[in-house]
């Protein structure tokens, strides 16, 4: 069983797995390296899923972790994690319709979509680690 004070860094893990992934996926995809693009973004699709379980496991036994930095460094995070918030929660239904898309074989509009999904998705998880890093390491909790 891992401990609930893991659960964060296990987070930022899960994260910055997708990230890569997901940047993976992207050079495949040009490369025309269908099978690889395939791998790498159903892999980032259940490495997110897991990093959802464990963020949503660990927030319903733990609660809230509250910033402890004053000043601008206060400004800039809330405005980061305001706009990751608000994209995480968009980025369920474009990932949603992008995988179905793709797995239907309806790859135009796969790329319709897709053109949004990933810049999104990569940044909903690059600053899922941004996040974690500044809450938890650069201005740990009290």
């Amino acid at each position: 069983m891992i401990p609930l004070a893991d659960f964060p860094a296990l987070d930022a893990a899960l994260n910055a797995t997708s990230a890569v992934l997901l940047t993976l996926g992207f050079i495949f995809i040009r490369r025309k390296n269908i099978l690889a693009h395939k791998t790498c973004m159903l892999s980032a699709f259940g490495t997110s899923s897991l990093f959802l379980i464990c963020y949503l496991w660990y927030h319903i036994h733990h609660g809230v972790t509250h910033f402890t930095a004053q000043g601008f460094v206060r400004g800039f995070y809330f405005t980061l994690l305001g706009s990751h918030t608000v994209l995480a929660a968009a980025i369920v239904p474009l990932v949603l319709v992008t995988l179905y898309r793709a797995l239907r074989n309806r790859f135009q509009q796969h790329r319709k979509i897709a053109r949004w999904t990933l810049p999104l998705w990569l940044y909903v998880s690059v600053t899922g680690v941004v996040v974690y890093w500044m809450l938890y390491r650069l201005y740990p909790p009290r």
